[in-house]
């Protein structure tokens, strides 16, 4: 019996065609930013502007941050798989001596914020701002609900020894004052990717809510997304802003631990004590108790706080056995 030749119709023919475009498309690697985690589960919003991606990472291990810009696989039409991550500017951690928590990375600024009431935590702003310096990143702190004026005089005198060292503080209310506090904190926001980093309460919600006109309609889309059914203010959470900047929200926490930071990174983090480093007796000096110390000369004579020297000690203990 003769073999016979099937010959394909042009029907046959743009059906393979579409086929083909259709795998093409599933399998295509694409590129762009995690804008959340929860878990091993990451929201990625691709560079191409299209509908976020559930992704999931190859192997086991994962080391993925918010933050972080990635190259994905398309498996389906709103999953993929990620392959690798590029390389970071920086990432912020929090730590203990039993894990580590990634906060954020690839960002430009820190923004620390307290509140009037309740009273802020001296202990947590000293560790926000040391992490801001470990990691060279520009800190701002911003003083919210300045419109409780009862509490303000106190709020001010707490927070007048960082004036003296030089960093920046913004008093604003995000509900008292909605709009002046719009307006002092766009031009700061502007073209920069900025953590907001505080503890619970102070008002972080208002803040982003006033800043990222969608960021309740962002929030159910994301809840959707992973479905949990639960509120993205317990996660780290990447938004967008109108003016090309980005604002980054964290979860409320009363810890800020970090143990994974080494000493000589801790003691250039206080920028009092840089321009005495290297001026101790010995070259091995913890700033303790040794003799010629210069950075206890200058806690006896005044240019450093004793307040600071304490967290130091404190922070000391946690990244290191010397203690």
């Amino acid at each position: 019996m003769r073999n016979r030749t099937v010959r394909s119709t042009p029907y046959h023919i743009e059906l393979a065609r579409q086929h083909r475009k259709d795998h093409e498309q599933i399998e295509s690697d694409g590129r762009g930013r995690v804008i959340i985690a929860h878990g091993r589960n990451y929201i990625v919003q691709s560079d191409k502007g299209d509908s976020l991606l559930q992704c999931f990472p190859r192997g086991k291990k994962s080391e993925i941050a918010v933050g972080d810009l990635v190259t994905f696989k398309v498996i389906s039409a709103d999953q993929g798989v990620i392959i690798s991550t590029e390389t970071r500017r920086n990432l912020l951690c929090r730590s203990d001596q039993c894990k580590s928590k990634r906060l954020a990375a690839n960002f430009d600024q820190l923004l620390i914020v307290l509140a009037t009431e309740p009273h802020f935590s001296e202990d947590f702003l000293g560790r926000a701002l040391v992490a801001a310096e470990a990691n060279q990143l520009k800190p701002v702190v911003l003083l919210n609900k300045s419109d409780l004026l009862a509490a303000l005089p106190l709020a001010r005198a707490r927070i007048a020894s960082y004036v003296k060292l030089g960093y920046w503080i913004i008093e604003t209310s995000a509900t008292g004052a909605a709009d002046a506090t719009h307006n002092i904190l766009l031009p700061l926001l502007a073209q920069r990717a900025t953590l907001l980093l505080g503890q619970s309460g102070v008002g972080k919600s208002a803040l982003v809510n006033l800043l990222v006109p969608h960021a309740n309609a962002a929030t159910r889309e994301i809840s959707s997304a992973l479905k949990t059914g639960r509120h993205t203010t317990t996660f780290t959470r990447w938004y967008v802003l109108p003016n090309g900047g980005a604002l980054i929200d964290t979860p409320g926490f009363r810890e800020f631990g970090l143990s994974h930071l080494s000493e000589g990174q801790l003691e250039r983090a206080f920028p009092e004590f840089r321009p005495l480093l290297g001026g101790c007796r010995f070259c091995n000096c913890h700033h303790l108790s040794e003799p010629g110390c210069a950075i206890l000369d200058a806690v006896m004579q005044g240019p450093i706080a004793p307040a600071r020297h304490v967290l130091y000690v404190q922070l000391l203990r946690e990244v290191s056995s010397v203690l």
